[in-house]
């Protein structure tokens, strides 16, 4: 988090947002938050989350564009964390920093269930499910209305999106180079067919899912959601799933094609759409490397240590993120 951020989030700004949403400062739990602060609390015997951003990284409209999506995803089907609203009936909820900004304060239903664990990543039941909930928002987001012109969320390059690209732009040359290639292909892919370009979550691994004991997955953290290809969403799904180390292409092979069939149950996305999977992919190895180069303490979060680990010699080598021909899944999606 900023620290322009950090520096004026104070305890009458937190009771202010808790008042709105008709909760006790004393009844909020602190929970792990990387961009927003974040509580947990109960309310008629509901779990909710509370977020409390700022207006310094996303601008109230934005915001309220991410709440309508998602309410409008959950009101078809999709296992995602319904916003709520306050007690003044609103869905973002401004609190003056008194700097000149605010702090934007949503309430969303805490999902049920429990992260995803080996249970989940040895049962071909949950790739298939995690595939249709996939599917599903990326068939509905193409017969979305956006209520408010000013809501609209940006595209997957636009500079709130993409500030990775300026730490990009500082890393070694041959890393550099390989990433203005890469994006000058995905320059050229079309962005005027519904079909396969729309809203999408754009960070849906499983650490922003919770699976109940049926089986099914809720989604959360909506906050990167942008317009780009579905072939994205479903790039990025991949990058988190693989692990960093052992059988790579192997779990892609029994991963996949669970995936994709549960995907196709609920949207139909063209199979030649396949073979940007790997530019995808490379394109977030890319991104989170700059991120975490730059903003993590590797000796505060293994996760990232183990992410970094040999990942720049990979970068520089330009090695697939994952050795596999995708093209031989185009049967899946039909």
């Amino acid at each position: 988090m900023e620290d322009a951020i950090k520096s004026r989030f104070n305890d009458m700004i937190l009771r202010e947002a808790a008042r709105r949403f008709g909760v006790l400062p004393s009844d909020l739990e602190l929970l792990d938050g990387f961009e927003s602060f974040m509580y947990a609390f109960e309310r008629d015997d509901t779990a909710y989350i509370l977020r409390i951003g700022h207006s310094l990284r996303r601008s109230a409209a934005l915001i309220q564009g991410e709440v309508d999506w998602i309410n409008y995803l959950v009101k078809g089907g999709v296992g995602a964390s319904r916003a709520i609203t306050s007690g003044a009936g609103n869905l973002v909820e401004h609190v003056a920093d008194g700097m000149g900004g605010d702090f934007l304060a949503t309430a969303f239903v805490k999902a049920n269930g429990n992260p995803p664990g080996s249970r989940e990543w040895a049962d071909p039941a949950f790739f298939k499910e995690y595939g249709r909930t996939i599917g599903r928002m990326h068939a509905l987001t193409q017969q979305y209305i956006l209520p408010d012109p000013a809501w609209k969320r940006p595209q997957w390059d636009a500079p709130v999106m993409a500030a990775f690209e300026n730490l990009v732009m500082d890393l070694e040359t041959v890393i550099r180079d390989h990433y203005l290639r890469l994006k000058a292909h995905i320059d050229t892919l079309p962005r005027d067919d519904p079909q396969a370009y729309g809203l999408i979550h754009q960070d849906a691994h499983t650490g922003n899912c919770f699976v109940d004991d049926a089986g099914r997955i809720t989604f959360f953290d909506f906050d990167d959601c942008v317009y780009s290809w579905f072939i994205n969403d479903i790039a990025i799904v991949l990058f988190y799933a693989i692990p960093f180390t052992g059988e790579r292409e192997a779990f892609t092979a029994r991963f996949m094609p669970e995936f994709l069939q549960g995907y196709a149950g609920e949207n139909q996305l063209a199979p030649h759409w396949l073979k940007e999977i790997p530019h995808f992919l490379k394109l977030r190895e890319i991104d989170l490397f700059a991120i975490i180069n730059s903003e993590v303490d590797l000796s505060e979060d293994s996760w990232a240590a183990r992410y970094m680990a040999g990942r720049r010699e990979r970068l520089e080598k330009n090695v697939p993120y994952v050795d596999y021909d995708f093209e031989s899944l185009a049967e899946y999606l039909a």
